[in-house]
């Protein structure tokens, strides 16, 4: 029931870590928790990076930055992801997925619904919204104390066969094994998306960590142990609400829903 219990209390970590350094004894238990995931013929196809070199991390604290102000600013973010964003209980709670926007820059906060409207946009962009999120999502990124980055090897993974369905989904359970681990280690683990979302950051980002023709790179991590009171970031992304059972699982085939 302990692992359960971890299971179910999982979190993303959208604050602040402590600066202090992640110890190798406990990057090495995370890096052994990800090989013990499932693979496809224990074909292990994913390889991992461990990032503690401060100049690293500020120069893809910098591109994480850099990304989300170009997305906001652009209006590419919102009109991208608009679809997870609800503006009210009642919504989350019939809804049950994405994001509960409860809380916005101050300037922000009258036009909650408009936001994401064009004219919420402008506003956003005459207050310097644009600029002020993507220095707190650098800033996020430049006070971790450990990167990781996963890759995943060419040979195996061939997208558009099933080899690359594979893959993925080995990396998949490899990252989910870190993910419920490191609660368990008084740590806390973030997805850097943002330089993802712009092709020549993430270009930039494989140079930066020297990735070789043979790798894909393919997500990027941010690590480190929680404080003791965390801090809510200006806009924060997470969200417990879960669909109840009706709403995702069928029972014998997907014309009856399960009951709770």
């Amino acid at each position: 029931m302990e692992l359960i219990d971890g299971l179910l209390a999982r979190r993303t970590t959208n604050g602040p870590f402590r600066p202090d350094p992640v110890s190798r004894e406990h990057q090495h238990l995370l890096m052994r928790v990800a090989q013990a995931a499932p693979s496809h013929f224990n074909s292990q196809p994913w390889r991992f990076v461990l990032i503690e070199n401060p100049a690293t991390i500020a120069r893809v604290a910098d591109l994480s930055g850099q990304s989300m102000t170009e997305l906001i600013d652009a209006g590419v973010f919102f009109e991208r992801y608009r679809r997870y964003f609800r503006f009210s209980e009642a919504e989350m709670d019939e809804r049950r997925d994405g994001i509960h926007i409860d809380r916005l820059p101050g300037p922000l906060k009258p036009f909650t619904r408009q936001v994401f409207s064009d004219a919420g946009l402008k506003l956003m962009r005459q207050l310097g919204v644009p600029k002020k999120l993507g220095e707190d999502n650098r800033k996020l990124v430049a006070g971790s104390p450990l990167l990781l980055a996963a890759l995943l090897d060419r040979s195996e993974y061939r997208p558009g066969e099933l080899s690359g369905f594979y893959s993925v989904f080995g990396l998949g359970a490899a990252i989910e094994n870190i993910w419920n681990a490191v609660g368990e280690l008084g740590m806390g683990i973030q997805f850097v998306s943002t330089p993802m979302e712009i092709p020549r950051h993430w270009e930039e980002l494989g140079r930066l960590l020297q990735v070789p023709d043979d790798l894909e790179l393919m997500a990027v991590y941010r690590l480190g142990y929680l404080p003791d009171e965390p801090h809510r970031p200006a806009i924060d992304w997470s969200s417990r609400h879960r669909k109840r059972l009706p709403q995702f699982v069928y029972r014998e085939s997907c014309a009856q829903p399960e009951e709770e």
